[in-house]
């Protein structure tokens, strides 16, 4: 009687641990009040090549009132967006954004790469270009301002995931960076946001179709081209970049450039200032 007993009461316990399971609660999907199709954000699962992330060239452009809406509010927080880039010189923590963003709309409509470099501000008109400094590592480059952003802890910009992955922090997530606006040189004009009122100007240069840059070098070896263009941004507040061009009889050339620097006294003085570090002997050309 025992034995029958505990029989029955074995066959009672699994039949009521199959109903638990069966009607278990299923996991919870993302939140589908968000337009973005994961909640956390996160890197890329594959590994990005460094080498093959584009550097960005300030270039002339046409400001409109894409992106640049000003007074705008987030979270109950009213921003202003500012007149102008020019002077603006800022240090403090920049984190950085990927692939819960990627391939949706930037704030002035252009689709988010986290596989390009690029960077969004609270304030600084769109577009701008900056030199971001990494100041535990003293790396520096050049990123382009289109979108808005962070809005939350003491954080004064977000970089793609590229572009923090060029100045060695995407893995910490955040980094101490000294932030500088760079105007791409040329002739000085006065502009208007193209639709804005005239009490919503922007004033940046239009590059010349005769700017001098500053040929430092040219490397066979893109991590010998950044190596000295790291060097060089640490000794000019200038732009430095890599114009990598490719022929057939040398390959791929990564050309180091300092520029535009249309004044014959300044070009002078970095010259010095090079070729006293060891860097090269650097040479004028006009584009």
């Amino acid at each position: 009687m025992n034995k029958l007993f505990r029989q029955c009461f074995l066959v009672t316990l699994l039949a009521s641990a199959i109903v638990a399971c069966s009607t278990a609660p299923a996991p919870t999907p993302p939140s589908s009040s968000s337009r973005y199709s994961i909640d956390q954000d996160r890197a890329p699962s594959g590994t990005v090549d460094i080498a093959s992330i584009p550097e960005v060239i300030p270039e002339p452009f046409t400001r409109t009132m894409a992106g640049n809406r000003s007074p705008y509010t987030v979270l109950g927080k009213t921003y202003h967006v500012m007149a102008t880039e020019a002077g603006y010189n800022e240090r403090g923590v920049a984190s950085w954004y990927g692939e819960k963003f990627h391939g949706h709309k930037t704030s002035n409509g252009e689709v988010f790469d986290m596989y390009k470099v690029s960077a969004a501000h609270k304030s600084l008109p769109i577009p701008s270009f900056l030199r971001v400094t990494n100041l535990d590592n003293n790396r520096s480059i050049v990123v382009r301002v289109n979108d808005r952003g962070p809005f939350h802890g003491d954080r004064i910009i977000d970089l793609s995931y590229a572009a923090a992955l060029k100045l060695g922090y995407a893995e910490r997530g955040t980094a101490r960076v000294q932030l500088e606006a760079i105007i791409p040189s040329g002739i000085a004009a006065d502009r208007s946001i193209a639709g804005s009122s005239s009490t919503h100007q922007e004033s940046f240069r239009i590059a010349s179709s005769e700017d001098q840059f500053l040929q430092v070098g040219a490397f066979a070896d893109i991590n010998s081209a950044r190596e000295v263009s790291d060097k060089l941004r640490a000794m000019t507040n200038r732009p430095v970049f890599i114009k990598s061009i490719s022929s057939v009889a040398n390959g791929v050339l990564h050309r180091v450039r300092i520029g535009p620097v249309n004044d014959a006294g300044e070009i002078r003085r970095i010259t010095q200032r090079v070729v006293a570090a060891d860097l090269g002997s650097p040479y004028t050309i006009t584009e």
